[in-house]
């Protein structure tokens, strides 16, 4: 529970915590928030890592001066796209072995068929609205592999949902951080962002638990 309680508060406090990463590391500020990024978008164990919400700081601090606002959008989408080919790869190479019994409580292969139907049908926009949705983005790229969504397709939406995703949040900080406003609020917009962003999994959540099976 502590720890829950300190994860929660690094998450809606973000500009104190980034001030105070940028005054300590200086240019490795760009190396660590590329790093937290790639985990958050790259592995399925680390889908709790800040996103939106350290996007939008980020683009707040370039707008102060203190991050060099062009670098941190390059950065970062190569971050954001190198974390989804990463997860891409580990449920493609892991998929044989996950779908390897015919049969099982979890798995078989009407399941794995299903997905691979699924993301060729709808796969392009289940990857780039995924970008939007903490904790779905970091499986989306996972099943995506798992079901052999063709690279080539992949690709192509990863880039385009990765370099959107970054530039929509890091803009918006850039823009609208400063603000009065938005400045003296920072703390309630933060916890805004991360409660906007989930609000359409917990959405979908609850219709398909109210489906009729």
């Amino acid at each position: 529970m502590e720890f829950l309680k300190d994860f929660a508060d690094i998450l809606i406090h973000l500009d104190k915590y980034l001030d105070s990463i940028i005054r300590s590391y200086g240019t490795l500020t760009y190396g660590i928030l590329f790093l937290i990024i790639f985990c958050e978008t790259g592995l399925v164990i680390t889908p709790i890592l800040p996103g939106d919400s350290l996007l939008f700081a980020t683009g707040t601090f370039a707008a102060l001066g203190s991050l060099d606002l062009s670098l941190i959008i390059i950065l970062l989408s190569i971050a954001a796209i190198a974390g989804d080919t990463v997860n891409y790869w580990i449920g493609y190479l892991v998929g044989p072995k996950v779908f390897s019994k015919e049969k099982s409580r979890l798995f078989n292969k009407e399941y794995l068929d299903r997905t691979h139907r699924f993301y060729q049908k709808y796969g392009g926009k289940t990857i780039i609205i995924a970008r939007f949705i903490p904790i779905i983005r970091t499986f989306a790229p996972f099943v995506a592999g798992i079901g052999r969504m063709t690279y080539k397709r992949f690709i192509a939406y990863n880039v385009l949902g990765g370099i959107g995703w970054i530039v929509t949040f890091v803009l918006g900080g850039y823009f609208f951080g400063n603000i009065p406003l938005v400045k003296n609020n920072f703390a309630l917009i933060i916890l805004a962002i991360i409660i906007i962003s989930v609000l359409p999994a917990i959405i979908e959540f609850v219709r398909q638990r109210h489906q009729p099976s």
